[in-house]
């Protein structure tokens, strides 16, 4: 099952997205599709881990917009 790690990875202040680094699947496409998105609803997590942010995914995946979550769905992404 390929999961995507969420925008606040990408973006969760400097330091910790520097950190952090973002699995192949998480793609240009899916980046864009999402990182404001899971920004505004993951930007809480705190030490964002690729567990942590996928967590985070997961249980705001329906106030994700539209775009995002058919991005996610598309490459593979299972609720």
């Amino acid at each position: 099952m390929l999961v995507v790690v969420s925008a606040s990875a990408f973006t969760i202040g400097t330091a910790a997205a520097e950190d952090l680094k973002l699995p192949s699947e998480v793609t240009p496409q899916l980046r864009a599709a999402c990182e404001n998105d899971v920004r505004r609803h993951c930007s809480a997590v705190k030490d964002p881990t690729y567990a942590k942010v996928k967590s985070c995914v997961r249980r705001n995946f329906m106030k994700l917009g539209m775009h995002c979550q058919l991005t996610l769905a598309s490459a593979g992404f299972k609720q």
